[in-house]
């Protein structure tokens, strides 16, 4: 049995739908328990009338609630009974505890992982990671997407260790595949900053570097674990999730334009068009997780809904029992960073 806490108060659809999210996930999967934290009244009400099975759900009752209008740093030290202090005391005290979710405040869930959990030894920043799908049906590993705006060459190199752990715990691939995000593909191409990542990356023992990658091909199924700097990041990924939305709304309004083509998509097309948007639909593919912390921490979309929830809380039970926390543990022991040239922080 794997024990997955679940901040019941965190996102814009709390508590209703994260309930709904930790009841879905426990019937999908029956070796998983859930704590739920938060008010435990509100999350009563909405296990009211639910079938579940009760030994493998918790409630911890939560007084507070961090919002996004607090300030990261300040409501983690101040608000000591929230729903999301509490749950990470318990993960980072409870040896049975094995994650953590939430789809509450980005900024508060990674301050509280670094000041209450704590940073795996040897990572120079912790970086977060979300999954992306590709045009060869598989997966990509986006590291980082917004946690370090600022990065160093050595950050990256860690980055692209934690991606290649997370990529064989996860995603079950026995070599990744590593590119570097940047403007071109020739190796002389970037700032000083990816030139020099680039070179380190080229000698950085146990990770299967295949050179620099542009934006376009992040999704094209080449690689396994894109590594960029989080500012690089975090518009890659919130331009790949707009684009999709967008092609999806053009797509939609097309099919509606005239009777021929909703009689075309009715009888020829209608089947095709809902696989492009379950593979497009971020729900399915869970959170982010944030590389680099001693337990594993994912980090939900703000908006997500049960199904997403649910995704996440399998998600994180996986990445649990596939041993990243210790995979990286291992690589990092064996690179050989001074080697490569890298200046640890």
């Amino acid at each position: 049995m794997t024990k997955i806490i679940l901040d019941a108060m965190g996102g814009d659809n709390a508590p209703g739908e994260i309930v709904k999210g930790a009841l879905l996930a426990l019937s999908l999967d029956k070796e998983l328990k859930v704590v739920l934290t938060g008010d435990k009244q509100k999350i009563e009400a909405q296990l009211a009338g639910q079938r579940y099975d009760g030994a493998r759900l918790e409630i911890v009752h939560c007084s507070e609630v961090i919002t996004n209008d607090d300030v990261p740093a300040l409501a983690i030290r101040q608000k000591k009974d929230s729903s999301l202090v509490v749950a990470f005391k318990m993960l980072k005290e409870d040896e049975e505890a094995k994650g953590f979710v939430s789809a509450g405040s980005t900024g508060a869930v990674l301050t509280g992982a670094l000041l209450r959990v704590g940073r795996i030894r040897g990572v120079s920043r912790p970086a977060v990671c979300p999954i992306l799908p590709t045009a060869k049906e598989g997966k990509v590993l986006l590291v980082d997407a917004g946690a370090n705006a600022e990065c160093k060459a050595v950050n990256l190199c860690h980055f692209a260790i934690m991606g290649t752990a997370y990529a064989r715990a996860y995603l079950g691939v026995k070599e990744p595949r590593v590119g570097l995000v940047t403007n071109g593909t020739e190796e002389h191409k970037g700032d000083p900053l990816h030139q020099e990542a680039h070179e380190l990356l080229k000698n950085l023992a146990g990770i299967r570097f295949v050179g620099n990658i542009e934006g376009r091909d992040i999704m094209s199924g080449d690689v396994d674990v894109a590594v960029c700097d989080g500012f690089s990041g975090n518009i890659a990924l919130k331009t790949t999730e707009g684009t999709a939305a967008a092609v999806m709304k053009i797509i939609k309004k097309y099919i509606t334009s005239s009777f021929m083509a909703k009689i075309g998509y009715a009888l020829f097309m209608r089947g095709t068009f809902k696989k492009i948007k379950k593979v497009m639909d971020y729900n399915k593919y869970g959170g982010a997780v944030l590389l680099g912390i001693e337990k594993v921490v994912v980090k939900s979309h703000g908006s997500s809904k049960a199904d997403s929830i649910a995704a996440s809380l399998l998600q994180a039970k996986e990445a649990a029992d596939g041993g990243i926390i210790g995979n990286i543990k291992e690589m990092l022991s064996e690179a050989d960073l001074e080697a490569a040239g890298a200046v640890q922080e």
